[in-house]
């Protein structure tokens, strides 16, 4: 199947050693194995601002989950974003890059085919700059409250024809 055929993908940004850091690949292996049978694309990724275009590219739709540190979030809240309410998140903006936004308006004047509908799931985070492959206390307890909160956002934002019913 070419990328072109590929009109959905869920990509988990973030980095899975880096404690809560990791919530975006967790989540994002969770719903590979839950969409197991669909046509979702599901891809795991550390790196933000330009380099982020080359993997969006020719896709239709495209959902990132990532981590998010606010100063008045609760650890596991969930948030939906769109690009035209962005917010910073950890990793779609890099200290050494452009950031998300800036990156999307450079990719449209150069040519980039950019989705047409981009999403994101920011997971409020506590901890984020720890070695660890596990999640902080606080955010592991709200870890399966979390998954599904998740899961019921990811249905109502695919379309109906890349879902299997019996499946989900």
């Amino acid at each position: 199947m070419n990328k072109s055929d590929k009109n959905v993908l869920v990509l988990g940004v973030g980095n899975d050693i880096l404690t809560d850091d990791g919530i975006g690949p967790k989540l994002c292996d969770f719903l590979k194995n839950k969409y197991e049978g669909t046509e979702l694309i599901f891809e795991k990724l550390n790196v933000g601002g330009l380099e982020i275009l080359e993997f969006i590219q020719g896709y239709k739709t495209v959902i990132f989950i990532d981590a998010i540190k606010t100063s008045g979030g609760n650890i596991g809240d969930v948030y939906l974003f769109t690009p035209n309410d962005f917010k910073e998140t950890l990793h779609l903006s890099n200290l050494h890059d452009t950031n998300f936004i800036t990156a999307l308006e450079l990719g449209n004047t150069v040519g980039f085919d950019i989705p047409e509908n981009m999403f994101i799931l920011a997971v409020e985070i506590k901890e984020d700059m720890g070695f660890s492959e596990y999640f902080t206390e606080e955010l592991a307890s709200r870890y399966q409250d979390i998954k599904m909160k998740v899961l019921n956002i990811l249905n109502e934002l695919i379309p109906n024809e890349f879902l299997i019913a019996e499946k989900l």
